[in-house]
């Protein structure tokens, strides 16, 4: 891809579609709140925490071409980086949140210095090392993190007079919780639909498709995907520093393996490379195991023959493959 491609890829305003279409589904999630009943309301709340995370983890591999099987100690930086300034030193959730990112931030950052010099399944297998370290981590200092049992946050005490018949609506309140997770999905997807559009983002798509080549035509290849990385990492720290902070609680669970699977199961399912797929993929699997669960204990094959069609008929995921044969202005 020549310097003048990537000057008429990134031609702002070229097609105002996938603006309006990402502002419509922000207006949608924000008029949802007022129709959900209870469960799902809070169902929705942690989906659109956990799709920011996918999003972050989707910069990475749909956008750059780097997969990432660590991604775990990102969401637990966050998790931890928020959470435990509030159990042991009182910090407000502000500042909480802040201390999460942070710790978000500065890790990716050290890990990227580290795992960006290798490529393919050996920066998979690095991010992988790294990521258990971070795990085995939070069961060392089990005095400190309470390990598995994890520590329960009182946040009780935050509140906010916004005229309400039932008083003062605290942090943990439904309506507080989703209009916060709302904002940081609204983040989320419109810093990945500003950085895909720009300049940067078809670099990082150019280094997906032929790395040589970008660095071929004067590109810092690794500069571009260490910025990738930073910010993927960032923003999978906001995620999980605003779930410790919503829901309260911190354990060694969301810095297991697990953790690290699951956004990428989410992003094959949703639509890899797409800004919506997600939040797609998220939703789909969070529903997927939630109803069939209530119908069997051994709801996981239900999910894997589910998954396994999906993947027959969408093979480059739901919003991948919709954009392949009907919307290619899709970002």
């Amino acid at each position: 891809m020549s310097g003048q491609a990537f000057a008429v890829a990134a031609l702002p305003g070229a097609d105002r579609r996938p603006v309006w279409l990402h502002l419509a589904v922000l207006v949608l999630l924000f008029g949802l709140q007022f129709v959900l009943p209870a469960y799902d309301h809070g169902n929705v709340t942690r989906i659109m925490i956990l799709a920011s995370y996918a999003m972050g983890f989707n910069l990475l591999l749909g956008y750059t071409g780097l997969m990432s099987l660590g991604h775990a100690m990102f969401f637990a930086a966050g998790l931890y980086g928020a959470g435990l300034p509030v159990y042991y030193l009182g910090f407000d959730p502000f500042s909480a949140f802040a201390a999460g990112v942070a710790a978000g931030g500065f890790l990716s950052f050290g890990v990227g210095l580290i795992a960006l010099r290798t490529s393919g399944v050996s920066f998979m297998i690095v991010t992988l090392m790294f990521a258990q370290a971070c795990f085995l981590l939070t069961l060392y200092f089990n005095g400190i993190t309470q390990g598995d049992q994890g520590l329960v946050l009182d946040l009780s005490a935050w509140s906010w007079d916004v005229g309400s018949e039932d008083g003062p609506l605290s942090l943990i309140s439904p309506p507080i919780r989703y209009n916060l997770a709302l904002l940081l999905f609204a983040l989320c997807l419109l810093v990945s639909l500003l950085l895909v559009r720009s300049r940067i983002g078809r670099v990082l798509v150019a280094i997906r498709e032929n790395e040589a080549r970008v660095s071929m035509l004067g590109y810092h290849s690794f500069r571009y995907k260490l910025g990738s990385l930073m910010l993927s990492g960032t923003m999978s720290a906001a995620a999980g520093a605003t779930y410790a902070l919503l829901f309260s609680y911190v354990g060694s669970t969301f810095a297991g393996i697990q953790y690290s699977i699951l956004p990428l199961l989410w992003v094959l399912l949703g639509g890899q490379g797409t800004i919506l797929g997600p939040l797609l993929g998220t939703a789909l699997m969070f529903y997927l195991v939630d109803v069939s669960s209530e119908y069997s204990s051994s709801y996981m094959l239900i999910v894997g023959v589910a998954l396994v069609l999906l993947v027959l008929w969408f093979p480059k995921g739901i919003l991948g493959t919709v954009r392949q044969k009907w919307l290619p202005w899709l970002p």
